[in-house]
């Protein structure tokens, strides 16, 4: 399609995993409209590299949980007005956010009261239809579009009168970039024979405080039944000293690796992952890694929670297949003896470690892995919508 006018648009996250999918929707919107759409907004690492300058770092809003939640409301609240007030001001043809509905609802709800001829387009709706569906309802008050991740999230939405449109799941673009593991193997002087674990605690400082701990001491429960193992923790900037911090005492050899292709080249080369439930075992999937997931907050963020959640399951992965082919571990559920025990049989029976990489391929053929890159589907229903 061509863009017939110059269009401004403003892109916001929240988080880490947000930063990713904003990164891939500014290259989808640069591929199609060219220099005739300029960018603003929020973002991470990911977006500076495709040249976004942040009205402010990720480090505020990227939390979860009550407790830590908390003591950041202030913080949270300042970010939400500084970038309601600088869409008011700037006047952009469309405001995205993405993910994190917490900080970025927020923003939309702001900025339908102050500037309401300004779009507003949520990409990664919250998954309203596993817990409080009533909320598809309020969404479509201070939101224009929706670009759903998940096919049948698009029919939800428009029976709750929210204009939605399934662009597929971007996780799937990044499939391709899982590779390089022989060679990250090489270069960390781990064997080829070694057994190698992948340890995901997550992204959000309040991961590392309760799932972290649960996944070093599950590793030291492997030590006697897997002779040689090695892990590898990829991690983030903003919890990157915590990550560190933590694994003084780590119970086998351990490598700390940064940035996206060393994180893509681990999954390449894990034998099998533990990993913290999110973006994070979609990429696993692709990347043909099998894995155990796992996910604790708090006691009264889990007790809210536990009388909200109307799904099964957790993982994307179980849900496209309505059944546990991943292990979950949710909650009280998540204990280092539990975890340990599921990572036994993929570490050490081929066999079983085989039909979990079945079950990832199945799933993600369902959600779209073959077809057109969710970004530029994206890219190509803002760009058709605000035209």
């Amino acid at each position: 399609m061509s863009v017939e006018r110059p269009l401004s648009l403003m892109l916001i996250c929240g988080e880490p995993s947000g930063d990713q999918l904003g990164a891939q929707l500014m290259t989808a919107l640069k591929s199609i409209a060219g220099d005739r759409v300029t960018i603003t907004g929020v973002g991470g690492e990911a977006m500076a590299a495709q040249g976004l300058k942040t009205l402010f770092p990720l480090d505020d809003t990227a939390v979860m949980g009550l407790h830590e939640v908390v003591p950041k409301i202030p913080a949270i609240l300042a970010r939400v007005r500084q970038a309601a007030t600088f869409a008011a001001e700037s006047k952009p043809d469309a405001v995205i956010l993405i993910d994190s509905p917490d900080f970025t609802h927020r923003i939309a709800r702001r900025l339908k009261r102050i500037a309401p001829r300004i779009a507003t387009i949520n990409y990664v709706a919250p998954q309203v239809w596993a817990t409080r569906a009533y909320r598809a309802r309020a969404m479509a008050r201070y939101f224009d579009l929706v670009l759903a991740l998940l096919p049948f999230e698009a029919p939800f939405f428009e029976g709750y009168g929210l204009k939605a449109v399934f662009v597929g799941h971007p996780a799937l673009e990044r499939g391709k970039r899982m590779v390089g593991g022989e060679a990250f193997r090489s270069r960390l002087g781990i064997a080829p024979e070694a057994p190698l674990l992948a340890v995901l605690p997550g992204s959000r400082s309040n991961e590392i405080r309760f799932i972290y701990p649960e996944f070093r001491e599950a590793a030291r429960l492997l030590v006697p039944t897997i002779p040689g193992l090695v892990c590898v923790i990829p991690t983030v900037p903003h919890v990157a000293g915590r990550v560190r911090a933590g694994a003084k005492d780590w119970p086998t050899p351990l490598h700390i690796v940064d940035g996206e292709a060393d994180k893509f080249a681990a999954f390449d080369a894990a034998d099998a992952a533990l990993a913290a439930s999110g973006t994070v075992t979609t990429e696993l999937a692709l990347a043909r890694t099998p894995m155990v997931v796992a996910y604790k907050v708090g006691w009264l963020t889990a007790e809210i929670f536990r009388r909200l959640i109307r799904v099964k399951y957790a993982t994307i992965v179980n849900l496209l297949l309505d059944r546990e082919a991943v292990p979950e571990f949710i909650q009280q559920r998540c204990t280092p003896p539990a975890l340990a025990g599921a990572l036994v049989p993929l570490l050490n029976d081929k066999a079983r470690a085989a039909q979990q990489v079945a079950d990832l391929e199945e799933a993600m053929c369902r959600l779209g892995e073959g077809a057109e890159q969710p970004s530029l589907r994206a890219a190509r229903a803002i760009l058709d919508f605000l035209h």
